[in-house]
């Protein structure tokens, strides 16, 4: 047993977890939670309020596909992890499921490594210069965030707990604005063009521009509008807990419907609202962390209210919490980011690049006809090549002396032996390594637990000797390896979801082929 792992030293209290109820079709439902996962398919008896079936149903989102079967219709989850506030106030939780062996038994296991890997998305490096790809979901959760606790919280608890960490670090900020008002008194600057027109037949009025100090700036409004769709979630144990928390935020409104339709527009604007803000450093940082997750979470929120729950009710504009995030992209992200930095621990000579896209194929003429894009290449520089300071983008050989050394593909799939690996990804990952002459290609895939090892899978070389063809092994009868251009070391990687590592001895040795 591996010590250092946290699940895995939980394993006694997730084994005997017996807190979870179970619903129709096998969902758990605690707490006002109930818990999905990829692949199930749904249907109106497995919830506790069948309107809620009808409105998801209604909603048409991209992670559900509608079916139907045996007279009932269905709704199949996809390869998404996320929540969805439901009208009667049940909160959908969706999890991933990496085999036929994940059962409710172990719902603590698999929210304590999704968990985990959110968090892990953000906490990159301070000495890195740029972000992974696509974070713009995934990159709102800081390096501050506590520890992941033994009960292992529904994503929606978790959720509320990130964004109300960053909360008790910053209050509303105040600035000075400009009002006009048409007043009694002469306050403030008299607007000569605005008085002529409104005030010509009584001039016992003036029209008075004034500087007033007020919280009532974009990025406070942001943030409270995300506070209203978080509001739900809270137990009423929890929001007597945050009453304090919370009040500097009551007198503030959210977010317009207008306002909200050009989200993008009010994010950007609140965004340097808070740059020329006279506050601290810290309290900045705070600040724009805080108004980034607000801008995520009302992204997210997108869904209104469908039609056919209550015909008598018109269909109003009534947004909710509804956030769903592709698993294969994040699993791939995550990845991504612990095996470079895997690379990178072992030596400072192996650089990481995430999806640098390359020009494969061309016509005759010279025209781009294909372009691949790996999810990680690794290159290896030379021991006297000291240049480590290039940004993210295709590395250059005529400035920079080394090779290729990895090309890794990522996949989130189940892999239940090497023989299920599909002809396509390895079709794939033989292009990757051959237009970049790497030395190997990792295929990645996720497991449970340190029990597989990467497998090595050995190509055939087929060779015309005359009248026959011989089939020879890549492995050369005189133990000798081929020298054939096109050949790559190609390898299935298991990357165990429970400790964010690839499994095996590969990395211990990369050491060797410095």
């Amino acid at each position: 047993m591996r010590t250092h792992n946290q699940y895995y030293a939980q394993g006694n209290y997730i084994n005997a977890d017996s807190f979870y109820a179970r619903m129709p079709n096998s969902k758990a439902l605690v707490a006002n939670v109930i818990t999905v996962f990829e692949h199930q398919r749904l249907t109106a008896h497995d919830f506790a309020h069948v309107s809620d079936f009808h409105w998801l149903m209604a909603q048409e989102f991209a992670v559900f596909t509608i079916k139907r079967k045996q007279g009932q219709w269905q709704l199949k989850v996809g390869h998404h992890v996320g929540i969805i506030l439901l009208p009667s106030g049940m909160t959908l939780e969706l999890l991933p499921k990496l085999n036929q062996s994940t059962q409710y038994n172990n719902i603590a296991q698999t929210r304590h490594w999704v968990q985990g890997m959110l968090s892990d998305l953000t906490r990159l490096d301070a000495r890195q210069s740029c972000k992974l790809p696509s974070m713009k979901n995934l990159g709102q959760f800081s390096d501050q965030s506590m520890p992941l606790s033994v009960e292992a919280p529904p994503l929606s608890d978790w959720l509320v707990t990130q964004f109300l960490q960053r909360l008790v670090r910053y209050q509303p900020t105040q600035h000075y604005q400009a009002q006009i008002n048409n007043q009694s008194s002469l306050q403030g600057r008299l607007v000569i063009k605005e008085q002529l027109r409104h005030n010509s037949m009584q001039p016992h009025k003036f029209v008075c521009e004034r500087s007033v100090l007020s919280q009532d700036m974009l990025a406070n409004r942001l943030i409270k509008s995300s506070l209203l769709y978080l509001m739900p979630l809270l137990s009423q144990s929890s929001q007597s807990m945050c009453s304090t928390l919370l009040q500097p935020w009551r007198p503030l409104s959210g977010l317009s419907r207008q306002e909200r339709l050009r989200l993008s527009s009010i994010y950007t604007q609140a965004k340097r609202q808070l740059d020329i803000q006279p506050l601290q450093k810290q309290k900045l940082h705070a600040a724009q962390q805080l108004v980034d997750l607000a801008y995520w979470l009302l992204q997210q929120s997108n869904a209104s209210t469908g039609y056919g729950i209550d015909p008598t009710r018109p269909n109003l504009f009534q947004p909710r919490l509804c956030l769903l995030i592709d698993m294969n992209q994040a699993f791939e992200q995550w990845a991504s980011q612990r095996i470079a930095s895997m690379f990178q621990q072992v030596s400072s000579h192996y650089r990481a690049f995430y999806q640098t896209q390359s020009v494969w194929l061309n016509d005759s003429e010279g025209q781009a006809c294909v372009s691949i894009r790996p999810d990680l290449l690794i290159y290896k520089t030379a021991d006297n090549d000291n240049n480590q300071n290039q940004s993210d983008t295709a590395v250059s050989k005529e400035t920079v002396n080394g090779c290729y050394s990895h090309v890794i593909d990522i996949k989130w799939k189940y892999l239940p032996h090497a023989g299920a690996i599909s002809a396509s990804d390895v079709y794939q990952l033989t292009s990757y390594a051959q237009a970049y002459q790497a030395g190997q290609g990792w295929m990645v895939y996720p497991v449970l637990g340190d029990k597989r090892r990467p497998v090595a899978l050995k190509q055939q070389i087929y060779r015309d000797n005359g009248d026959n063809k011989s089939n020879i092994s890549s492995d050369i009868s005189d133990g000798t390896k081929s020298n054939h251009s096109n050949h790559a070391d190609l390898w299935l990687i298991p990357f165990d979801v429970l400790t964010g590592m690839v499994n095996g001895d590969l990395p211990a040795n990369l050491n060797e082929k410095l």
